[in-house]
């Protein structure tokens, strides 16, 4: 295999993308800034994206390797002699640098001096042979798989808790490129037309087996146009199944507790066929402006969007006012991580139970808004079982009122019966957790 070849200026924008990615998100508007200072384009851009996603997948891995050589966190470091060493570590440690590039990285030390004091070029002069000599030491099952797959150790015992030797090809799924998935609003087009134009243009693309109206896109392309046009929307085969379980029907009322960006919103519109009232609340501003936009170009009606922390539902609406309601609470997320690839050094252990007592808290919201006989879908996008069947046991041990639906499929039976876990190695979606409930008649 060549060695890797890297300019002055390739490494100048790769360092300034992984410091703009610090301040803007998604990342990927960072790298795009950065490069056009830097004029990458055509093949050096291809190259030098694959360099910068990399660094982001390995991200904690790097500021450990850091942490080690240098003794602090590399969070209190001055910022561009944090980018420029989590670069310098990516390229020496992790690939194969020419001579010509092990001397560029030693010039970046002048880099630094320039863009903030001389003592950081100075210190990043002295650290650098260590980086290049660097070899790690890898003493355990846990350490092995966190450099062959990039997660947390403690994300790597939880998962091989739950699955056992199974583990490794879940941490592998997560590592790979999840399709672009979209789902065909059938309120304005159909899964036909939708196929005939992605056909038009030469685009290469499968129907998924689970859920009619979901495509997946195979080949690189954009479906800006069919999105802007309201024909389809960006989404997981996994979420779109949500809907489908909760089956809101035309003139019921309905409560989507944590809406935003309106996906499962609009997918249950479409089911309703625009007849009856859905209530989406969430608390982003940002979101609820992007949610508004999507109900919009999808042609939905009746749909009211409302500001506000979905616990506080209940004061707003009245209690027992809802035929449905959908709770995808808000979670670690950690199910989507092929889909956000720096979200796995984000994750911490111990937030786990700040979630987990907002998930009770909304859970206990849903059930007030439910009227008798009415059902409510509990789900969320992680695979941690305290955010899941954990909640769950939680509520049905308070709620002599409430019964748990069995789910039989699309995917596979969580670890309490009748809920369903829809998992990134065995079904090639992003991760995700389904209980259903029903309020007991008087």
């Amino acid at each position: 295999m060549p060695k890797l070849k890297l300019s002055d200026r390739q490494l100048y924008a790769l360092i300034e993308a992984v410091k703009l990615g610090e301040e803007i998100k998604p990342s990927q508007s960072a790298k795009r800034k950065a490069f056009a200072k830097y004029r990458i384009d055509g093949w050096e851009n291809s190259k030098l994206t694959g360099i910068f996603y990399s660094i982001q997948r390995r991200l904690g891995l790097i500021d450990e390797i850091i942490e080690e050589l240098v003794g602090v966190s590399p969070l209190i470091l001055d910022p561009w002699l944090r980018a420029t060493m989590r670069v310098a570590v990516e390229v020496a440690v992790f690939r194969d640098p020419s001579e010509k590039t092990r001397q560029h990285l030693k010039g970046l030390a002048q880099f630094l001096s320039k863009r903030t004091h001389p003592y950081a070029g100075y210190y990043y002069y002295d650290i650098l042979p260590r980086i290049l000599e660097y070899m790690p030491v890898i003493d355990s099952e846990e350490k092995r798989l966190k450099w062959d797959y990039l997660f947390p150790e403690w994300f790597i015992r939880r998962m091989k808790g739950l699955l056992g030797d199974e583990a490794e090809g879940l941490l592998k799924a997560l590592n790979e490129t999840l399709p672009t998935s979209i789902r065909v609003n059938l309120l304005k087009t159909t899964v036909e037309d939708v196929e005939g134009y992605l056909g038009r243009k030469n685009v290469r693309f499968e129907r998924s087996e689970r859920v009619a109206t979901v495509i997946r896109i195979l080949d690189p392309f954009n479906p800006e146009w069919l999105f802007n046009k309201g024909w389809a929307i960006a989404q997981e085969e996994a979420a779109a199944v949500a809907s489908l379980l909760l089956a809101p029907e035309p003139g019921e009322t309905v409560v989507d507790l944590a809406a935003a960006p309106g996906g499962k919103t609009a997918h249950m519109a479409e089911l309703m066929k625009n007849e009856g009232k859905i209530y989406a609340f969430d608390v982003d501003g940002a979101r609820i402006k992007r949610m508004r936009e999507v109900l919009k170009r999808t042609d939905v009606e009746i749909a009211e969007t409302i500001r506000a922390d979905g616990r506080k539902a209940p004061d707003m609406l009245g209690e027992g006012i809802a035929d449905r309601v959908m709770l995808d609470a808000p979670c670690t997320s950690d199910g989507t991580i092929a889909k956000n690839p720096e979200l796995r050094w984000r994750l911490r252990e111990k937030n786990i139970q700040k979630v987990v007592a907002l998930q009770r808290e909304l859970i206990e919201s849903a059930w007030r808004l439910l009227r008798p006989g009415g059902r409510m879908l509990y789900s969320t996008c992680s695979m941690l079982p305290e955010e899941n069947e954990g909640v769950v046991k939680w509520f049905l041990g308070r709620h002599d009122d409430a019964e748990l639906v069995p789910l039989n499929g699309p995917y596979d039976e969580g670890f309490l019966p009748g809920t369903m876990r829809a998992w990134s190695h065995r079904h090639g979606t992003i991760g995700f957790f389904y209980a259903l409930m029903e309020k007991k008649g008087d």
